[in-house]
């Protein structure tokens, strides 16, 4: 039985460990420079460089590395031994204080979006010291950021920690409007959901657009999906259940605090949810979270899909992002307190959140955009493309009051009953939840259910809190001299709520007529992710990043051309794994499947059987048919992607979306159902019905 109080934490250098094994000034020292976010003295660097090192080998490690999440998406990692020469033929161990707080990575080769010739080769990666440094597989990581020569941002997690800075300035400047002078800092939290699909190796294996691709891109839905619901909060299979022990113990010894697991609502989908963190420790974790979910995985005979959407016809796989604002002293910005409508400094900092998302609804937008989850938003659990934000009855009811000049009355959190003598009462939460919202509130947290579960959440959150910075900024620049404080409190907020009520909505947003409502408001609504890209270089946008100091504008047109090549390059590597598995699987099996049907009705004629064989002939008609199709759509598809096309990355992304995606579709329309005639012992890929269901 493992003893989570000793396993927790037993594979990280964090605060209990440093204050075992750093000196009381050291460690103090260290402490310091975090608080104030000044340099490492060399003293100082040189003994935590020095007891890192020792513990590190106490535990079995190596090698180190400088951990880093680079912008083609996965994180990063080059491995360097504590070995070092000492003469004479020996060798000593050494990690020296140079080792700990730089590192040096080829910034060339990793996606820099034009920043970075092929000559321009040298790169850095600089420890983050507020992330601990952990040991895997025998390594010792040390989690950093990554940028080039000239210093520009090369990663995800530079741009998240100045967007934090950023925050933390302008949120400081209206906890002082209220008298808060005790509160040195506030950080944002992040608590991420994250779901995903399990499937048996051996079938995995045998698919190549899920090894290529991460999804499926053929597969005939069963005659049984999610549909009976049955799979939700179900039972947790045994073999599965052997993966999450191992996984729970992995990441306990990494000190990520694994808390929920449960089945999700398609078959053979999961969910894992970890505490709330600082932001980036929290987009740390996940990372890792991600990349050890894959690796236990494969140790019990599966696969861990992470793609938004595997499969189509059921649920695809989020990542829920659970946003707040807390201070150094313990305190949830974003608590409304037992009477909220007399809370000021919570509707404030509420009123702030809603204007940024309302404002800002294209770079929220953007900030999740890629060609995996264009298929999951707007389908089965997954919010829409239309940026809202859902608040409940009671806090909306608040805001209308102070719109309106009425006075809130407070009802309470009235008792929950089910009429059951035997079942106590508890009190109700003051709202329900909408799983249709791209941005819910949820009691004292915004939950951002639009990420996809693939992508890393650093990006989402550098947006947000880089827009709700913005806009604190403009409440405080208004409010700190402003004469009467409290009335000018109350009229910003009220001003705030009456030009920006509009990005609040509370009802289905599955419902077709949201549609038409949001454009009615003057929301945007950007279905795939060239529409929302086309957005990113607005002039609003770069200047929300480039006066907050998170992002130059050199720094934005590098991620502009980024995430479009990756956009295109994702459908063309799908669109060419199409037609490998179409010519070399599909297509062969069909006419197997043509030539069996020929040979019965050929033994039939000659055995002198009287009576067409309606089965036979009907099924050897369709399959020619849809063979022909196949063929010509193949072709197609082929002189498509070899031909001409446009040189602007812009529209090159929107001509992959128009040109590439919709023949994709006519042809998987083909095959599934070409699967759905075939002999099942001639098809030549597993199905869905052996994916979603087998395994077990």
């Amino acid at each position: 039985m493992t003893d989570i109080m000793k396993t927790f934490g037993s594979k990280v250098f964090n605060d209990k460990v440093m204050k075992e094994r750093l000196s009381d000034s050291t460690y103090n020292e260290l402490h310091k420079t975090l608080k104030n976010g000044t340099s490492l003295n060399p003293k100082t660097a040189a003994e935590i460089a020095e007891a890192m090192k020792q513990w590190a080998i106490d535990n079995g490690a190596t090698h180190f590395t400088h951990w880093f999440h680079p912008l083609s998406g996965a994180t990063a990692e080059k491995h360097e031994s504590f070995v070092s020469t000492a003469g004479g033929g020996k060798i000593k161990l050494e990690f020296s204080p140079g080792n700990l707080v730089k590192g040096e990575a080829d910034a060339s080769s990793f996606p820099s979006g034009g920043l970075r010739d092929t000559f321009e080769a040298r790169g850095y990666t600089a420890w983050d010291p507020t992330s601990y440094a952990f040991i895997k597989d025998g390594i010792l990581c040390l989690p950093t950021v990554f940028a080039s020569y000239s210093g520009e941002a090369l990663d995800h997690k530079t741009p998240l920690l100045r967007s934090m800075n950023a925050l933390n300035t302008q949120a400081m400047r209206i906890l002082h409007l209220f008298g808060n002078e005790n509160v040195d800092h506030v950080k944002t939290t992040v608590g991420a959901e994250q779901e995903y699909f399990l499937i048996d190796k051996k079938y995995y294996d045998l698919r190549e657009d899920l090894r290529l691709t991460g999804r499926t891109l053929f597969g005939a839905m069963p005659p049984k999906g999610q549909e009976m619901h049955d799979h939700y909060y179900g039972s947790i299979k045994t073999r599965v259940s052997g993966f999450m022990k191992d996984l729970n113990e992995e990441l306990w010894a990494l000190g990520i605090q694994a808390k929920t697991e449960h089945n999700e609502v398609a078959p053979s989908q999961h969910e894992l949810a970890n505490n709330f963190l600082t932001t980036n420790v929290s987009v740390d974790q996940n990372n890792l979270t991600m990349e050890v979910m894959k690796k236990t995985a494969k140790k019990h005979g599966f696969e861990c899909l992470l793609h938004e959407k595997p499969y189509a016809g059921v649920n695809g796989s989020g990542k829920h992002n659970n946003w707040s604002m807390k201070t150094d002293t313990g305190v949830n910005l974003l608590e409304p307190g037992d009477t909220p409508s007399e809370n000021a400094q919570f509707l404030l900092f509420l009123v702030a959140v809603i204007k940024a998302v309302d404002e800002y609804q294209d770079l929220i937008r953007i900030s999740i955009a890629s060609a995996g989850n264009d298929h999951r938003l707007g389908a089965s659990e997954a919010p829409p493309a239309i940026v809202s934000v859902f608040l409940g009855k009671e806090l909306t009811e608040i805001l209308e009051n102070i719109e309106n000049d009425e006075v809130t009355v407070s009802h309470g959190r009235t008792p929950f009953r089910v009429n059951i003598s035997t079942i106590p009462a508890f009190p109700k939460d003051n709202t329900d939840r909408n799983r249709t919202s791209p941005f819910a509130f949820t009691g004292n947290k915004f939950e951002f259910r639009m990420p996809g579960s693939s992508a890393s959440v650093a990006t989402p959150n550098t947006v947000l809190n880089t827009v709700i910075a913005e806009e604190l900024k403009k409440f405080a620049d208004e409010l700190e001299d402003a004469p009467g404080r409290s009335e000018a409190i109350h009229a910003l907020i009220k001003r705030t709520i009456q030009q920006h009520k509009r990005i609040i909505f509370n009802g289905n947003g599955y419902d077709a007529s949201w549609i038409s409502e949001a454009a009615r408001r003057g929301l945007s609504n950007y279905a795939s992710t060239p529409e929302a890209l086309a957005h990113y270089l607005d002039p609003e946008n770069i200047k929300v990043f480039t006066d907050n100091g998170v992002l130059s504008e050199k720094e934005l047109q590098s991620r502009y051309e980024i995430y479009l090549e990756k956009y295109w390059k994702t459908i063309n590597i799908e669109a060419k794994t199409m037609l490998d598995m179409l010519k070399k699987d599909m297509m062969p099996a069909a006419l197997k499947q043509e030539d069996r049907l020929m040979q019965t009705l050929r033994a039939e004629k000659e055995l002198g059987l009287t009576g067409e064989n309606e089965y036979a002939l009907n099924t050897l008609k369709r399959v020619r048919e849809l063979l022909g199709s196949l063929s010509a759509g193949c072709t197609e598809l082929g002189k498509t992607l070899s031909g001409e096309r446009p040189k602007d990355a812009g529209e090159l992304a929107f001509w992959f979306r128009d040109e590439i995606l919709p023949r994709m579709s006519g042809l998987r329309k083909d095959a599934d159902e070409l699967e759905l005639i075939c002999d099942r012992e001639l098809w030549p890929i597993p199905t869905y019905r052996e994916l979603l269901f087998g395994g077990d």
